[in-house]
Formats: structure tokens, sequence, C-alpha cells
């Protein structure tokens, strides 16, 4: 009797294009062996340059999709683009249904384009509320400096900061470092010790690069790997889509 496929849940916006949002972690899931099921949270109109609408789902209809999911055994979840506090604060309530799977969360607070898709109310649900039932949180330089209300300058900062992120509950924070110059280091912190994540810089443009971390991140929990490991092979997985320079590898990069 072979393996089940490991199953992940995707939580996040649509995008048109699937270069971002649950769309694109089901080309993820292709590539990373998993089952991707979803619980969509706002539907967004977007291309590559600026957001044209966004809409947050109703939390009725958010509570309602994870009811639909009550059967499925679930083995990692995947959070992205939350458009409102409303939906935050029902998707929170969600994933209490699922005690003990790892959830990964990728606060998304603006779009590629730098379009903003979370205000303040939105913010303070993710670090309030969201955040302390999350395994690890994956914002980059500017979403986390806004959780925290300072700016991130260097490495070190990005170590401090990633501790501070702690403080909100989450089990670790995964603090990325690619809008920094020079060769782009990443930073985790759990209670107790730092770890960084150094790599060669890929000069190559794509959009979706955080959801593509996240969602891998998430596959690999969902395959029973540690955080550590998941962490270093997604990082691999993105490394090699960056080189490709396509929204999801064409050749497997992970064990």
């Amino acid at each position: 009797m072979g393996t089940l496929t490991p199953v992940v849940l995707a939580v996040g916006t649509t995008h048109p294009l699937n270069i971002a949002g649950v769309g694109l972690d089901a080309k993820v899931a292709r590539e990373l062996d998993v089952r991707i099921v979803t619980v969509v949270a706002g539907i967004s109109a977007q291309n590559a340059q600026t957001v044209l609408a966004r809409t947050p789902v109703d939390a009725a209809t958010i509570a309602a999709q994870f009811e639909a999911l009550g059967d499925v055994t679930i083995a990692a979840v995947h959070v992205g683009a939350l458009l409102d506090a409303e939906s935050v604060l029902a998707v929170a309530a969600g994933l209490m249904s699922l005690p003990g799977v790892p959830i990964v969360c990728d606060p998304v607070i603006a779009a590629s384009g730098g379009d903003r898709l979370a205000d303040d109310a939105t913010i303070e649900a993710l670090r309030g509320r969201l955040f302390r039932q999350c395994a690890v949180v994956t914002p980059n330089l500017d979403e986390a400096g806004q959780f925290l209300h300072t700016r991130i300058l260097d490495v070190a900062a990005m170590e401090s900061a990633a501790q501070a992120l702690l403080g909100f509950g989450c089990g670790a924070a995964l603090l990325k470092g690619g809008h920094l110059a020079g060769a782009p280091i990443d930073v985790l912190a759990v209670p107790g010790s730092v770890t960084r994540f150094d790599g060669d810089r890929v000069e190559a443009t794509l959009r979706g690069t955080g959801d593509l971390l996240a969602g891998a991140i998430a596959a690999r929990l969902a395959h029973g790997d540690d955080l550590v490991a998941s962490i270093s092979s997604a990082r691999r997985f993105v490394r090699g889509c960056l080189s490709a320079g396509i929204a999801f590898a064409g050749t497997r990069t992970l064990p």
C-alpha cells in the first residue's frame, strides 16, 4: 500500500494570474508532492503592476469553508494575504479546529507592486490574534517593521526584530532579508536561539516569492521535516524558481 500524499491547507486571497495567493499554492503543490485544499478568504483583481480591486470574504463563508473540510486530514497550513480584520479573526477561529497542525503564516501587507492590501486594523488582528496560533511567521523586512513599529536596516537589526516577533506568541519567526543590499540572509528566531540562512543573490525578478517560500515550508512540514530542514529545502526551491525565471520550478529541487 502506497504512502498517502499529505494535505496542505492554503488559506488566503486569489490572484487572477496565479503568480501569488492560493492559485500559486496549487502550482507549488504539484512540484512538492502535496495535495492542496483551500479556504478562500479574499478575492483580488490585480496584475503584476497594480491592485485593481480587493474584496474580503465574509466571516460566515470563511467558517463554512473550514466546516466543509472537516473530514480532511490536514498535515500543514499556509496562510497568505488576508484583506481585513474580520477575515483574520474568522481564519483564526477556523484554525482552532486544527490543534497540533503546523501553521505557516506569510503576513502579506502589500502586493509586490507596492499597493497596500492590509490596513492598520488587519495588521493588529494578525499580530494580536493569528500569530499566536502559528508555528512560524515569515514576514519580509517592511512587514516586520510595520508589526514592530521600527526600521530594519541590517542583519543585527534583523536578529533583534526576529526575536521581538516571538513576543506576539508565534513558535518561530523567519525574517526574510532579500531586500537588504548584498548577499541575501534570512534569520530564524525560536525561543532561546537565532539561526542565519546565507546564500548568494540570484539576479532575477519574480513575483510571489514570499508565497513560494511559505508554501514550500508548509509542504515540507507536511512531509514531516523539522522547521530548519523545511526552511532550508524551501529556500533551495525558491532559488531554483528564481534561476529559472518562472513561478514554479520545472525540475524538482527538493528531496
